[in-house]
């Protein structure tokens, strides 16, 4: 049986951008930043050209997801104890004592319970699987994201059953 699938990575397949995660029962780290480093691998069967997917496709896909996130704070949507107000000027996340106020168009509210690595790998592979299947017109069949934090510690997502 033979199997095929493309991966990309980079330098330009990178993003910047600050975040908190809450951890144990109510532990809440401090607001820091990362340079994140992406890969992107796609499964499939062979199309009527004789690839996966095409590498400059994959790569500018995931490009523009990536651009999302770039220099944006990261906040979770979907976090239990974490509470989100925004409004057109700004956002405000609160935890327990804490407060934190940014402007709106520094923010990006992801629908995630915490922003980790994981997480996050987890949304960039579904908004590729969507920009993929929109371009395409064809879903792939799996997708692996890696999301390197930092220098040797990478979450890694696998969408898909192919």
């Amino acid at each position: 049986m033979e199997r095929y699938r493309v991966l990309v990575h980079g330098d330009e397949l990178t993003f910047s951008a600050a975040h908190f995660i809450t951890f144990g029962g109510g532990t809440c780290e401090r607001l820091h930043g990362h340079n994140y480093r992406v890969s992107a691998e796609v499964h499939g069967p062979l199309d009527e050209n004789r690839y996966v997917v095409d590498f400059l496709a994959l790569r500018e896909a995931l490009k523009g997801v990536l651009a999302e996130l770039d220099h944006r704070v990261l906040l979770p949507a979907e976090h239990p104890r974490i509470r989100i107000a925004a409004d057109d000027r700004e956002v405000t996340a609160t935890f327990e004592d804490r407060r934190w106020v940014f402007p709106r168009s520094d923010c990006l509210l992801l629908p995630v319970a915490n922003t980790t690595a994981e997480l996050l790998a987890r949304w960039i592979g579904h908004r590729l699987h969507q920009a993929l299947e929109a371009q395409t017109g064809t879903p792939p069949a799996r997708i692996r994201v890696a999301v390197e934090e930092s220098f040797g510690q990478t979450a890694v997502c696998e969408i898909g059953d192919g």
